[in-house]
């Protein structure tokens, strides 16, 4: 198995710390407002190798945190009248809404940044005792040229960082000894939450956080450390300067990042009202379709986001849905139950689809390539699945399709909806009526369901129904 590992720019054969267990640590979103769909791409993204990780035997211990604590969460709350807690603790609930939605499952652990201060402030005053963080007037700076492997991951060169850009620059305010150095801990303004600490009554810096909760949840060491591509200078780099001088180990050895996502060939950003959240974009689409679409493209590659690509995605995941949907009605009218000598030998072509899916995940996780397997095993499906189809082998079509999905994070087997008593009797009643030759009433009864949102299909195996 290789991924692309950032620290080294090069595909590396991946080997667990443990063998037979992984420890990812993923950052997750600062919870001020619904998460949007540049969100998205990460979370389903490490979802799907935690997946596939699981699939090929692994223990994983997965973490991803909710950044509860920020300047956007604080703004938001004067902007309400309530408290930061208050408004991170709603988009917390909504996100996990999303995520479900997205059927991304719960990480083993989701930390709180808040909820885990006294770690915080235990390797900041560890950072200052070794010497790498100091303090002026209430705020800690950690010192940046003073961990000589900094800019390791970003490839970035301090005394480049120094003359060039001030954007480039961590912070800088006056008070610090290096324009480079980056703030551990800051004192309160007024109105903003706080906790006691021996420097000041404040708050950590972004950065701390992460480093904090990754060594509780998973140790000094990790396996992988992943996330946008957007975080890799200088939220990650940092942690790595944080961690690395704390704990004098490598702080991870796998960075796994994902390129970005851009709206019709822009960037998302709210002033050009290109900007989309994951709620807006479920108002339009199965959130299936948003998972599929993320994953049709490999996680390093930019990935453009429009209307014409989601409704390719959009017919793409019905065409498998429609594949299992098929195949139970045949599991369910096959004549015969167990697999005849021939359909034994066509059995045995499904362990190649699986080979080719495994060799794609392998390789940098490519999921687009996962997906060329899959949609040629739903041809296989088409192909050679067929009325007189065993059930054992038509279950057998299925159940590797669902099996490749689910390593996907994709349901193709829909749950059946429950229609309420109205509909179904207008439902029998058309199909008296066409019993009946009485197709003026059963073409009112179609067109009095389509008002309803139901869409009738008469296709050979019987009336099928779908929402409109």
């Amino acid at each position: 198995m290789l991924f692309y590992n950032t620290l080294n720019k090069k595909k590396e054969e991946f080997v667990p710390i443990v063998p037979g267990k992984v420890s990812i640590y993923v950052c997750g979103p600062t919870v001020y407002d619904f998460i949007h769909i540049g969100n998205a791409r990460p979370m389903i993204v490490f979802d799907t190798l935690r997946r596939y990780l699981e699939h090929r035997g692994y223990e994983v211990n997965y973490v991803s945190n909710f950044t509860d604590v920020d300047d956007k969460i604080i703004k938001k709350s004067i902007e309400e009248g309530i408290s930061a807690q208050e408004v991170a603790e709603r988009y917390i609930k909504e996100c996990r809404q999303d995520m479900e939605h997205m059927n991304v499952r719960p990480a083993t652990t989701h930390p709180r940044a808040t909820r885990e201060i006294g770690g915080m402030i235990e390797m900041i005053s560890d950072l200052i005792e070794k010497g790498y963080a100091y303090e002026k007037n209430g705020t800690v700076y950690f010192r940046t040229r003073k961990f000589k492997e900094y800019g390791k991951l970003s490839h970035k060169n301090l005394d480049d960082l120094r003359s060039g850009s001030r954007s480039l620059l961590v912070t800088g305010e006056d008070e610090k000894e290096d324009p480079l150095d980056f703030v551990l801990w800051k004192p309160k303004k007024e109105g903003e939450p706080s906790w006691e600490s021996p420097w000041s009554d404040g708050r950590p810096g972004w950065h701390i956080e992460c480093s904090v909760m990754a060594k509780r949840y998973l140790g000094d060491t990790i396996d992988i450390h992943a996330g946008g591509e957007d975080l890799i200078f200088p939220h990650h780099e940092n942690e790595i300067a944080q961690s690395e001088c704390s704990n004098q180990v490598p702080f991870a050895h796998y960075w796994l990042h994902n390129a970005f996502l851009n709206i019709d060939n822009h960037k998302m950003s709210k002033s050009l009202g290109n900007f989309f959240t994951v709620r807006e974009i479920e108002q339009h689409y199965d959130l299936q379709v948003l998972r599929m679409f993320m994953l049709s493209a490999h996680y390093r590659s930019p990935l453009n986001f429009s209307h014409d690509l989601m409704e390719s995605a959009k017919s793409s995941y019905e065409r498998i849905c429609n594949a299992v949907d098929n195949l139970n009605f045949l599991i369910g009218n096959a004549k015969t139950e167990a697999m005849r000598e021939a359909e034994q030998e066509k059995a045995k072509e499904l362990d190649g689809f699986t080979k080719r899916f495994d060799e794609a995940m392998d390789d940098d996780i490519n999921t687009a390539d996962a997906f060329a397997a899959v949609f040629d095993l739903v041809r296989f499906a088409n192909s050679e699945v067929k009325e007189d189809s065993s059930k054992a082998f038509a279950q057998a079509v299925k159940d590797e399709i669902l099996m490749l999905g689910d390593i996907l994070g994709m349901i193709f087997e829909k749950k059946a909806e429950v229609l309420d008593s109205e509909i179904e009797a207008l439902i029998e009643e058309r199909q008296a009526a066409r019993k009946a030759k009485n197709f003026a009433r059963a073409d009112e009864i179609r067109d009095q369901l389509a008002g309803m949102g139901i869409t009738l299909l008469d296709t050979r195996e019987g009336v099928k129904w779908k929402r409109s």
